[in-house]
């Protein structure tokens, strides 16, 4: 049965071949009837396709060029979120870090970069401090003279009063002063208060309210010292540890209350602005034109926060604000400047030059004037760039209040009505000889 059905589908094979082989011929048969025609045949003529079929076509090529430049689907697996974050982050350090020494090169250079001295109107803010000498210094210079000075007397007899001076003046932070003085003030209080309570009498130096707010206080420990506070180690805890321990005989209680009211009414030694007069002509003024860092309250920590804060105010300028927001943002603007340039120009083409804080009020520019000229007793006006005369009733307003900073230029005019009687000369001549100085 096998080889009958194995011979049945070798027919099958054998007859499909055959009848797939096409139509059959004899061998008697002329072979020109089996061959075909060689004449070739005329190639049938296509239709030139219409405007909208192009306009199609190009379309459809355009989104498959499309399909083709796809971007790849963002692999999703944490791995490799992982891996492009961590791509990114180091792009982003690198970044930072070129920014950072591009800043540093740049600091560097302003640093390193001579100033022209000529094109200030004034090269500091300068100072006098009665209380110790007739000098002009700047203010960082009487820091140190001053700093200098008291601890030159904290070895004399005064060591106490020294000591409150040079808390005042050797420190920086009025709120960490006043509460370095709140913390002695209520030591030498209890003491004096309760003068036979021995618990009084001793400050543990480890004490968390001593360490914050007495010890890193220049002149803090001075000061006990001077009130008969001595340093001790004393068994506390069963361990031994730092006191300041108080004595009757170091200091009496008379004594103590003598501090404690210099302790509490100390303040710092004063300082008064010098004018830095200077007398210009034409020419000078129109070159000194610039003024030194010190006239401004902007710190270089603050430099950083002013992107920021133009930020704002562009953000701010795009709301309706009311007339009260928009002078409160003016107000914050001019208290950039502690100090002013105020120049005085004269009919005679001499220009007077004075310092000034900003708010000291416009009666010392009026006697600023008066003591430089010629003939004090003659009145006169003084007239702002807008041409306003300030008035009697405008002599009480600060510098800030009329708006005279940093720098403003007034015009000084006699004040009289008789023209015949108007002085021919204005300033002084010591006043004058200041030009070829200059």
């Amino acid at each position: 049965m096998a080889d009958k059905i194995k011979s049945f589908f070798q027919k099958k094979k054998t007859s499909a071949k055959f009848i797939k082989a096409g139509k059959g011929y004899k061998l008697t048969d002329s072979t020109s009837s089996i061959c075909t025609s060689t004449k070739p045949k005329e190639p049938i003529k296509r239709a030139e396709p219409t405007e909208e079929a192009k306009t199609a076509g190009q379309a459809a090529l355009a989104r498959l060029e499309a399909k083709k430049t796809d971007k790849p689907r963002f692999n999703t697996s944490y791995a490799a979120i992982q891996a492009q974050v961590k791509r990114e982050m180091e792009m982003e350090r690198k970044a930072q870090q070129n920014l950072q020494q591009t800043e540093d090169a740049a600091s560097k250079e302003k640093k390193n970069k001579i100033v022209d001295p000529s094109i200030f109107a004034v090269t500091d803010v300068f100072f006098r401090c009665p209380y110790l000498s007739d000098e002009i210094l700047s203010r960082d210079e009487w820091k140190i003279k001053i700093r200098e000075f008291l601890y030159e007397q904290l070895m004399g007899e005064e060591a106490g009063l020294t000591a409150c001076l040079i808390i005042q003046n050797c420190n920086s932070g009025k709120e960490k002063i006043e509460s370095c003085v709140e913390t002695l003030g209520k030591y030498l209080d209890n003491i004096i208060n309760n003068p036979d309570v021995e618990k009084y009498w001793k400050i543990r130096m480890c004490n968390r309210i001593f360490q914050e707010k007495v010890l890193p206080i220049e002149g803090a420990l001075d000061f006990l010292k001077a009130a008969g506070f001595e340093q001790k180690k004393i068994l506390h805890n069963e361990n031994e540890e730092d006191f300041l321990v108080w004595s009757p005989d170091n200091c009496s209680l008379e004594n103590l209350m003598i501090l404690d009211e210099a302790l509490k009414s100390a303040e710092r030694i004063p300082l008064e602005l010098d004018r830095n007069l200077q007398a210009l002509m034409p020419s000078q003024a129109r070159v000194r034109n610039e003024l030194p860092a010190s006239f401004f309250t902007i710190s270089p920590e603050e430099i950083k926060k002013e992107q920021q804060l133009r930020t704002e105010a562009v953000e701010r300028n795009q709301m309706l604000r009311t007339k009260a927001m928009r002078e409160k943002d003016e107000q914050r603007a001019l208290r950039r400047y502690k100090f002013a340039v105020l120049r005085i120009k004269f009919p005679d083409g001499i220009i007077l030059q004075g310092t000034f804080s900003v708010h000291e009020k416009f009666q010392n520019v009026i006697e600023f004037v008066t003591e430089n000229l010629v003939d004090d007793e003659v009145p006169f006006l003084l007239i702002t760039p807008d041409g306003i005369k300030v008035v009697e009733e405008c002599h009480a307003k600060s510098l800030l209040e009329l708006r005279l900073i940093p720098t403003a230029i007034l015009e000084f005019s006699w004040n009289l009505t008789d023209k015949e009687s108007t002085p021919k000369r204005y300033l002084k001549d010591d006043v004058l000889a200041c030009i070829q100085a200059v």
